[in-house]
């Protein structure tokens, strides 16, 4: 608005300075006869202490006797004495003023997290481990399913249902899986009470296996695994309840063979994670194209492009937990709570 101003006073036609400016005559117009509010003026309260009689008060309750005493027990001590000086909030404003109020007792310190940054650009190198409760028969009976996936494939290495949840177990998990797959780079989980046992560690650092956990409250820094436990439970064949330990077992190994033989998952460029998994993607995509261009020489018209494959179907190059690219991105990179 003062560039239209200025370019109007120097005799610049309305017309011209509303384009120069981008601003039309009209809410120039507007703005032109709209009143100028008058500059507020500061209005000293009549009870404010002045400047000598504020340093007085710094001064008692800076002084020996009452350095260690609260504004509420000096404004009773010196009323007792027939002194008054201000109020207690005064003498708590006086010593906000001077950065003399802070909080005393001991407060606990939280370090700052460290995030985990993840990739896997192929299968083997990184697995996530969570667990998970599988409802029983009745009324407050839980089974605990250990699940352990390959980030990169998504394949499940593991999948493990125990009537209790325990670090010795999940041990006997680990030593299984990495028997039959092979012994990764990292092992990720979160901070429970099994992810963190010394049976878990212990097993890990003789491998030399490195361990990440995720920080405290934090659910994206699992996100494979929690992905993967909404997969399960939303699926239509997921039951209500279990009937027995038995029972689950028989389901999760059912659904496990399921997920990993048959499921087209979106994150795969709709490969099955054992597809993935075995390096069987490559000859996999090989024959989608050539249907793909079969079609497209018998219909042309119907593609918008002469060869590309859709971006559904390409297969990424790695697979993150917390991507460094996404840190400003606040709801792929979420703080610590």
């Amino acid at each position: 608005m003062g560039a239209y101003a200025d370019l109007t006073a120097q005799g610049t036609p309305t017309r011209q300075a509303s384009v120069l400016t981008g601003i039309s005559r009209a809410t120039a117009s507007r703005r032109q006869q709209r009143p100028v509010p008058p500059a507020p003026r500061e209005v000293v309260p009549a009870n404010r202490l002045s400047r000598t009689e504020r340093a007085k008060v710094l001064a008692v309750l800076t002084s020996d006797e009452f350095v260690d005493a609260t504004p509420l027990q000096i404004f009773a001590e010196l009323l007792d004495r027939g002194i008054y000086l201000c109020s207690v909030s005064t003498m708590y404003r006086v010593l906000r003023e001077n950065t003399l109020v802070k909080e005393r007792r001991r407060q606990a310190r939280h370090p700052a997290r460290t995030v985990p940054e993840l990739v896997a650009t192929a299968p083997g190198q990184v697995y996530t481990w969570d667990i998970t409760k599988l409802p029983g028969p009745i009324r407050g009976v839980y089974y605990d399913a250990y699940v352990m996936i390959d980030i990169y494939s998504r394949y499940l290495v593991g999948v493990h249902v125990h009537a209790r949840e325990s670090g010795p177990l999940a041990e006997e998990m680990m030593r299984e899986v990495f028997a039959i797959h092979g012994i990764p780079e990292v092992v990720h989980a979160d901070r429970g009470t099994s992810m963190t046992s010394k049976s878990v560690a212990t097993l890990l650092a003789d491998l030399e296996v490195t361990r990440s956990h995720s920080r405290p409250k934090v659910s994206n820094d699992n996100p494979y695994s929690e992905a993967w436990f909404k997969t399960l439970k939303y699926a239509p064949v997921f039951p209500d309840r279990f009937g027995s330990l038995s029972d689950a077992r028989a389901f999760m190994d059912e659904f496990r063979d399921h997920y990993n033989h048959e499921h087209h998952h979106s994150g795969l460029g709709l490969h099955t994670p054992a597809e993935v998994h075995y390096g069987l993607a490559a000859a996999k995509a090989a024959d989608r194209a050539h249907v793909l261009n079969t079609a497209r020489a018998a219909h042309p018209e119907r593609f918008s492009t002469p060869d590309a494959v859709p971006k559904i179907l390409a297969l990424p190059d790695a697979a993150w937990i917390n991507n460094p690219a996404n840190r400003d991105d606040p709801q792929t990179y979420q703080p610590a709570a």
